[in-house]
């Protein structure tokens, strides 16, 4: 699976609590040849990893040990190395197992918990940047979802669409493209109202950053007839025929979306700034741990690459020696950065994935509170 595939639904899914032990099994991968030569051996020596931890676990027994060994096989055996990316993640229990390829680098990790290690698959979504854009013509609207890398044509909520074919009009066909009488038009404005109807409807199911694209007319009709063009982080105008490729599209989309990251990481900044001038910030990962648990977290940022393993002792987060790796018990937690990361998305806060470093004076993790 790629990160398009990570809905708010199926990371709710990944994220429910499984019996002892789910394997989460992480490595970087590489694209091209000749790196990508490594990523089999490092593969095969990762399962034996995970063999070896799941034998000498004592609260595993022969019988689930061995059928969570023979689903991760399986798993592995399916690996391609040809469709790989920046990493691979593996999400296996008893009954099943997941295979993600994603465009972010991942630590080589074997985790065996009562729950998916999804913190990868959440990072590697954000960093992708995932968004939509909407092309529309006078006669046409094409819903796209993309990440940075990649776009392509979105088969949901009734798009693509085409504007009901009208009787010959003389005065019309006079016309040549999208010339602003044309979006005069009452039909076509009711085309336009219908695009906004439906792109609400899909955005309201899974809100991501919107980018528009078409010509002037196109776009200040949209504005005028519905209310989905509002939240638009980004324009281009030009026009956008119904045959454009994908690759044209991303390019001609391409200063928008730059230039909404920029505002993406300049508002993350703001808020932090703010939070510590009204006291209402928390920095360090005992601090934000319990500022999750409380609900009280509505922004939490965390550097990229930071990972701990703690013990939970009354409600707070206790450094252990490196090495020491989770048990059924639950009082070691080996990512624990990734569980205060679901937590905080259960509460409904905003977790963006920040540069290393960014945060090093903060501990590597900081949150901007509600109260």
């Amino acid at each position: 699976m790629d990160t398009d595939a990570l809905t708010a639904d199926l990371l709710r899914e990944l994220r429910a609590t499984r019996p002892y032990p789910a394997l989460s099994l992480t490595m970087p991968t590489h694209r091209k040849a000749p790196d990508n030569a490594q990523d089999p051996v490092r593969l095969r020596n990762l399962v034996a990893e995970a063999g070896h931890r799941l034998d000498a676990d004592p609260e595993v027994s022969r019988e689930v040990a061995a059928a969570l060994r023979a689903q991760l096989e399986r798993a592995a055996g399916e690996v391609d190395p040809r469709g790989a990316l920046d990493s691979l993640v593996l999400l296996v229990t008893t009954d099943e197992y997941r295979i993600w390829r994603l465009p972010r680098t991942a630590p080589e990790r074997v985790v065996l918990s009562d729950t998916f290690l999804t913190r990868n698959l959440v990072a590697a979504k954000a960093q992708t940047r995932p968004f939509r854009a909407l092309t529309v013509a006078a006669d046409h609207a094409t819903l796209w979802i993309g990440t940075g890398d990649g776009i392509r044509p979105e088969q949901t909520g009734g798009f693509p669409m085409t504007a009901p074919k009208e009787p010959p009009n003389p005065q019309r066909e006079e016309r040549i493209g999208d010339t602003p009488s044309t979006f005069t038009d009452e039909e076509t404005r009711n085309f336009f109202r219908d695009v906004d109807e439906k792109l609400r409807a899909v955005l309201a199911d899974d809100p991501r950053p919107l980018y528009l694209m078409g010509l002037a007319p196109a776009l200040a009709l949209l504005d005028e007839v519905g209310e989905s063009s509002r939240s638009a982080v980004g324009r281009v105008t030009k026009g956008a025929p119904a045959d454009l490729p994908p690759a044209e599209v991303l390019r001609e989309l391409r200063p928008a979306l730059e230039e909404g990251a920029h505002q993406a990481a300049a508002e993350v900044e703001n808020r932090l700034d703010d939070a510590r001038s009204a006291h209402s910030f928390a920095g360090g990962l005992d601090e934000v741990w319990a500022a999750v648990r409380e609900g009280r977290a509505g922004l939490v940022a965390v550097e990229e690459q930071f990972q701990k393993t703690m013990r939970v002792t009354d409600e707070h987060l206790e450094p252990v020696p490196e090495g020491t790796t989770q048990g059924a018990d639950g009082a070691v937690r080996e990512d624990v950065v990734d569980e205060l990361v679901e937590a905080a998305l259960d509460s409904g806060a905003d977790v963006v994935f920040v540069a290393d470093d960014s945060l090093a004076e903060h501990g590597r993790i900081a949150a901007a509170l509600r109260y």
